[in-house]
């Protein structure tokens, strides 16, 4: 099915020289245009410029959210591959910025199409919001990364340990240069998260015993196929449901329970182990992904969390995360820490809640306005979307997955060529049916 650490018992730190070794370039300061570097190096009041690259409904929200900092910053250039979600985007941030409209600075020539816009918008700016589907983040990462720009990246970083392969490099890169870069895991940036880790931290519930996390919701969109489209602008369309772009929904969404899990472990996962498979979702309007998937990660202390993730209809919803410890638990969605009797030990006060979505933006900025070196994200995207993807390797295989054996493999999902024109990674057959994998026939290593 696909082309297809933990630092599996290595500290962090020596998991981050090791994967320096796959990393190259030049030690240069970070590009801004000349407004924008007396804000760098001085804090005085110029223009900190943003390109826009991937223009769905994230990227809008992404860079509407950047332009409500307190900085001053200006979108000066968008791309996208299809031209009607530029057009939608320009038009959504153009009304959400409507009070102040000299926020919004994308003349037509800075308005750049295909798969190949992102060079020319990230060339015309001094950050860049990269939002496309997934499967493209990688190489956008490292394009920005070469042309010495500051980041704000959403989640997943990658869909393949090839692409994890590349970040990795690309982030080496981008300390060297001294980059900012904030990856949208959001957790890390909501009150209530750190609270919760702050008290973790302090030893409130004792030694982590195990983990429980949880995205179990209901279906979500789907986009239909339309006579004119080529596989591959079908499949970008529809971008959800085919791994090479997505990821599957345990890498693009649960993805974020699962970073709550390795972040107040405070480490990653050795192994995975897991089922899954397509119990409701079965046409072929889904793709190749799966609509349900239980993980059983193992970290090298011994210490399991369980991860379960699914898009069923009319069935119990949960997103959340349970950290167990020897004194007590913690309930992430309710902010809340109890001993094992079931009295509270602590309750985070709802009123002090913030807008994580906008605090990454706000201390992103503002550490640029500053001229401050504050923010590498780079590496805990990777730890978190490494983990992910061994979670779907596991569940679509039925094998144990080891971290270090999956990165190390080198697995490539993406397509030889990027063109409308070209054939994507995976063809439906002659019904218009996707493969899928199948777990004990579906095979990574021997």
């Amino acid at each position: 099915m696909e082309k297809e650490q933990t630092f599996h018992g290595q500290s962090r730190r020596d998991f981050v020289k090791k994967s320096s070794l796959l990393a190259g370039g030049m030690l240069a300061a970070p590009y801004l245009s000349q407004a924008a570097q007396t804000n760098y190096f001085s804090g005085a009041p110029g223009v900190i410029k943003v390109a826009l690259i991937g223009c769905g409904g994230r990227g809008t929200g992404a860079a509407a959210q950047a332009l409500k900092t307190k900085e001053n910053v200006q979108l000066v250039a968008m791309a996208d591959a299809f031209r009607d979600n530029l057009d939608k985007s320009f038009q959504n941030i153009s009304e959400e910025m409507k009070a102040t409209p000299d926020r919004v600075k994308v003349p037509e020539s800075n308005k750049f199409v295909g798969f190949d816009a992102y060079k020319k918008a990230i060339a015309l700016a001094d950050v860049v919001i990269l939002t496309t589907p997934p499967g493209f983040r990688p190489i956008h990462f490292e394009e920005a990364v070469k042309a010495g720009k500051h980041i704000f990246m959403e989640k997943p970083v990658a869909t393949d340990p090839a692409g994890i392969a590349k970040v990795l490099a690309a982030a080496e890169i981008a300390k060297q240069k001294k980059l900012n870069v904030v990856v949208g895991l959001q957790r890390h940036y909501q009150t209530s998260y750190r609270e919760l880790y702050k008290r973790l931290q302090d030893g409130i519930i004792g030694d982590i015993t195990s983990i429980q996390v949880w995205w179990n919701q209901g279906a979500l969109w789907v986009r239909p196929r339309k006579p004119e489209y080529t596989e591959m602008e079908y499949q970008m369309r529809n971008w959800y449901y085919f791994n090479w772009l997505c990821g599957d929904h345990i890498v693009e969404q649960h993805i974020h329970n699962i970073d709550v899990g390795n972040w107040f472990m405070g480490k990653t996962p050795v192994t995975a182990v897991g089922m899954g498979g397509r119990a409701i979702r079965t046409g072929k309007e889904y793709g190749e992904i799966f609509d349900h998937h239980f993980v059983e990660y193992r970290y090298d202390n011994g210490v399991v969390m369980n991860a379960q993730c699914r898009h069923w209809k009319d069935s119990v919803s949960r997103v959340d995360e349970e950290i167990v410890g020897t004194k007590g638990r913690i309930i992430c969605d309710r902010g809340q820490i109890l001993d094992h009797k079931g009295n509270t030990l602590y309750k985070f006060d709802r009123k002090q809640e913030n807008r994580p979505y906008q605090t990454e933006h706000d201390e992103l900025f503002a550490a640029i306005a500053k001229g401050e070196y504050k923010y590498q994200d780079a590496q805990r995207g990777v730890e978190a979307t490494l983990s992910a993807i061994i979670g779907r390797m596991a569940t679509y295989s039925g094998q144990s997955i080891e971290w270090a054996k999956a990165l190390a493999s080198g697995i490539n999902l993406q397509p030889a060529k990027y063109a409308f024109d070209a054939p994507p990674p995976v063809l439906p057959d002659a019904d218009g049916n996707y493969a899928y994998a199948k777990p004990g026939i579906t095979r990574y290593f021997s």
